[in-house]
């Protein structure tokens, strides 16, 4: 036996007699489940689309709403060709705008974006034909200095275009924007007031419990779609009234959950431990007590995060969302599902594709996590 392979050895017997924290075996488990780490990698990808936004999308007009009318309803893969004429008066003030803003908020076109037939060069002018969508296409004749001219290039509509002529790809990416946003901090309101009354109620007990117990029930009485509305209306339509109806109403699962397995764990020997050691309540809780119970609440956040996105999808289907010209998935299947019925149904098929799809995501990883923190199982 080498030196080499003497010290490789040992080196094995060592990893193999190592402890493995319950992290590790977590993330072990979880790494071994397909359906979970594919879930993961689509949710990574809009995110990072979501992220992006604007500074990725074909049109990085605020709120994608470049419209061209002349180009509605245009199919998938469709092609356009845009003689792009220098602004009469361009504001200085956009052009000076940071990265940062145009990554939230987008920018105007910097130019007036034509769709034309055809064009062909007449000593130092530029003439083309308008694009009117007709057979055959009998469209104005434009003409302009070639200095005027700021380029001529042809744009791919992979998605289509709506009935406004604005590109469908451009609108999916940021209502992915819209749908995260909604998710992720209506979960953080959730958590905070599920989590907080929870655990407060199977720690204490008592009247504290019932009173806790009572506000669970009411709430959980009310069909959570008509909360949400009920509260939306009292709030306003918008963007940020959103966030707060949706997580005023999913803290209720949370605290369900909680209190459950606080209940289980409150008379464990290390919390009977930590009050004979005269630590004070917030630190039991929230030191020795909660991050014992990470796990079931991760899980029921994963269901939540999908449920959120469910509900501000109906909610802008509903027209008390989200508002135009901001575009949102459940938005777009409002203004498109009359298409169905017509030649354009991917107009509605395809925000709704991707509400199926980001949802199913979260079901499919809230499954796997499940599955990875489930130890008895193992």
């Amino acid at each position: 036996m080498t030196l080499l392979s003497f010290f490789n050895r040992k080196k094995d017997e060592q990893t193999a007699t190592r402890p493995v924290s319950l992290n590790a075996m977590t993330l072990r488990r979880l790494c071994k489940d397909k359906m979970a780490l594919c879930s993961l990698i689509v949710i990574g990808l809009f995110a990072l689309m979501a992220f992006l936004g604007y500074t990725i999308t074909p049109d990085p007009t605020p709120c994608c709403n470049q419209q061209y009318l002349e180009l509605a309803t245009l199919p998938p893969f469709s092609k356009a060709t845009f003689l792009c004429v220098e602004k009469a008066n361009a504001d200085t003030a956009e052009a000076q705008q940071g990265f940062f803003d145009k990554l939230v908020n987008g920018e105007p076109l910097p130019y007036t974006a034509i769709p034309i037939y055809e064009y062909h060069k007449e000593g130092d002018s530029i003439v083309a034909e308008t694009f009117t969508g007709s057979t055959p296409n009998d469209g104005d004749m434009v003409s302009y200095a070639k200095d005027e001219v700021v380029k001529i290039e042809t744009r791919t509509f992979f998605f289509g275009t709506d009935g406004y002529g604005r590109d469908v790809l451009s609108q999916i990416m940021i209502g992915s924007r819209v749908s995260l946003s909604v998710g992720f901090i209506a979960i953080i309101i959730a958590l905070l007031i599920g989590i907080t009354l929870g655990a407060l109620a199977a720690y204490y007990g008592g009247w504290v419990d019932n009173v806790i117990v009572w506000l669970i029930n009411v709430v959980w009485s009310i069909p959570t779609i008509l909360l949400v509305i009920a509260i939306t209306f009292a709030l306003g339509k918008g963007f940020w009234q959103v966030f707060i109806a949706v997580g005023l109403t999913m803290w209720v699962d949370i605290a369900r959950v909680v209190r459950g397995q606080v209940f289980s764990i409150k008379e464990k020997e290390y919390v009977e431990a930590a009050r004979a050691l005269g630590y004070r309540t917030p630190r039991i809780i929230f030191k020795h007590i909660l991050p014992n119970i990470l796990g079931a609440v991760i899980v029921i956040t994963a269901s939540n995060f999908a449920s959120a996105i469910l509900l501000e999808a109906g909610l802008s289907f509903l027209g008390i969302g989200v508002q135009p010209p901001m575009p949102s998935w459940g938005s777009m299947v409002k203004e498109n599902y009359g298409y169905i019925l017509l030649d354009s149904a991917y107009l509605a098929f395809i925000p709704g594709i991707a509400i199926m799809v980001i949802v199913l995501a979260f079901m499919l990883l809230g499954n796997g996590l499940r599955n990875a923190l489930d130890i008895k199982g193992q």
